[in-house]
């Protein structure tokens, strides 16, 4: 263990740093290939348009029925070229899968196989319309049934939802079927139960869905506290809510003791499956007493994850809860053909249904992916995916346990993510602080402030698809940031140095917005109090 790694870097070892790399300025602000690019609006004015157009007739008629601009459209006029570059400069400041190690912790953004993008641009697949005749989708229905064969073989779950189009949305998803299930048997209970190692969403959804919330406290070893939930449970519980893998990065030992406590309360049980990535091939859920689970399919199979999405969230669902899953779903027949149950025939065979999550059938682009990634793999290799991103994840915990406070070493192996504290940090400096300077390393940082559980936690997933190598950039990277945290280094307090950008203000950003371009006064001199270009943000 203290051999040094591929990065030269040995535990123990003290990492300087050397700051004094500015350089003189330039003219142009930029530095070699690190360009200060202007707001779009800044490189042309409103006025002016990046392509030619023939003056229009004098008083000659058109078309638009009194629907003409009455006054300039406010858009910037560039050529092609222009904007190109202009948008092509922008994404060399972006952080991406395919530039580094992204450690967002309870996220999984892992590298995504451009084998299941190929097979997602398909035609057939990319062009097919919601509306289509199910006879003339033939191919897209059958991928969508096998994918949700799959997920209910991988999760021992008899049903699956495959409409919803989000973790969250999944959660609303069996959080619904939970309530027709017990309004179906006459019983109206008020509480759900979240423990405070569960994911955010989970209390929210359960408070969206009507539902009072009440928190279950952690145990020593970051797990949920069985005799505080065992001691709540009564009539009035609907539901108990628990992230598997939880948010401190450990598997709940205890989870079929809780949901055999749970169900002879008359309760019902629901997994967060955000992090299935760390047991998929290894556990299935159904196994442990779940009666609902939602699969991220933008995290554990394949699909590119953040700018908003796409995403998509199925939900499988215990014999329980079968009956009152939602609508559509796809059906193969006798004659191997599929066809979606609508509203028009549930009442044949699922008339129990909960009703629908969304106006069509869910993301098909996602479904082609995650087939693409399950199939290339096989189960063999989704039980390696599961024991790969466990196997990283432990490293990084053993690696830096020495220089960061590690809360939960202690409980023994962690899963999928490793889960650091602030303790210990000198001259006043936080979280936020060791973030911004490890931006200056090079990395995104990771997770910051959650769980509540850990102060100024920090939450480090690397998955399965980081190399050893690149493990030992990031935690060399990471070691240095720590140790000047702990020593106190106050270069930390301005960081980052090296980005584009300088700190922002992040409260007043919250607070105070500044989302829409507004033209400057027509006036030689910018009116006072007017922030310049480095007062916003640059260098």
């Amino acid at each position: 263990m203290n051999a040094p790694n591929a990065s030269g870097w040995k535990p123990g070892t003290p990492v300087t740093v050397d700051h004094s790399m500015e350089g003189p300025p330039t003219v142009t602000g930029n530095r070699a290939l690190m360009l200060e690019e202007p707001l779009i609006f800044e490189l042309a004015g409103t006025t002016t348009t990046g392509v030619d157009l023939p003056q229009s007739a004098a008083g000659g008629s058109n078309r638009l029925g009194g629907f003409e601009r009455s006054e300039p459209i406010g858009l910037p006029g560039l050529s092609e070229p222009e904007t190109v570059r202009h948008y092509t400069r922008l994404s060399r400041q972006n952080y991406a899968i395919d530039l580094g190690l992204f450690p967002l912790g309870s996220c999984t953004m892992k590298h995504n196989p451009r084998l299941n993008e190929k097979v997602a641009r398909l035609p057939g697949f990319a062009d097919c319309h919601p509306l289509a005749p199910t006879q003339t989708v033939q191919g897209a229905l059958g991928v969508i049934h096998e994918l949700g064969e799959w997920l209910k073989s991988l999760t021992g779950m008899p049903a699956v939802a495959m409409s919803p189009k989000a973790g969250a949305h999944g959660e609303l998803c069996g959080i619904l079927a939970i309530r027709a299930a017990l309004e179906a048997r006459g019983d109206a209970r008020k509480v759900v139960l979240c423990p405070e190692s569960a994911h955010g969403t989970n209390p929210a959804t359960a408070a969206f869905a009507g539902y009072e919330v009440e928190d279950i406290p952690a145990n020593a070893d970051g797990r949920v506290d069985f005799d505080a939930l065992e001691a709540r449970l009564g009539p009035d519980i609907a539901a108990v809510m628990i992230t598997n893998p939880n948010t401190c990065g450990l598997f709940e030992r205890d989870f079929r003791r809780i949901a055999d406590a749970v169900h002879a309360a008359g309760g019902l049980v629901y997994c967060d499956g955000a992090n299935f990535n760390a047991i998929v091939g290894r556990v299935r859920p159904g196994d442990l007493g779940v009666d609902a689970m939602h699969i991220n399919l933008h995290k554990t199979f394949s699909t590119p994850h953040g700018g908003g999405g796409p995403g998509s969230g199925p939900v499988v669902f215990s014999e329980a809860l079968a009956p009152f899953a939602p609508l559509p779903f796809v059906e193969q027949l006798e004659d191997g053909s599929f066809h979606l149950v609508e509203e028009e025939t549930a009442q044949e065979h699922h008339a129990s249904t909960f009703g629908r999550m969304t106006a069509f059938h869910g993301q098909m682009g996602m479904f082609t992916r995650a087939l693409a990634y399950i199939l290339s793999h096989g189960a063999d290799g989704l039980k390696q995916v599961a024991e790969d991103a466990v196997l990283n994840a432990n490293y990084i915990l053993r690696s830096l346990e020495d220089v960061l406070a590690a809360p939960f070493a202690h409980s023994g192996h962690c899963m999928h993510e490793a889960l650091f504290g602030d303790e210990g940090f000198g001259g006043g400096l936080t979280t936020l602080d060791l973030a911004k300077g490890l931006i200056d390393e090079g990395f995104h940082p990771m997770t910051m402030y959650f769980p509540l559980v850990v102060h100024g936690a920090m939450l480090v997933e690397p998955t399965e698809t980081e190399s050893k190598a690149s493990l030992d950039q990031f935690i060399t990277a990471l070691r240095s940031v720590a140790q000047r945290a702990k020593a106190g280094d106050q270069t930390l307090k301005s960081a980052p140095h090296y980005a584009p950008r300088r700190r922002l203000d992040e409260t007043q950003a919250a607070r105070k917005p500044v989302l829409a371009w507004q033209d400057p006064p027509a006036t030689s001199q910018a009116p006072a109090g007017t922030p310049s270009r480095s007062e916003r943000g640059g260098r």
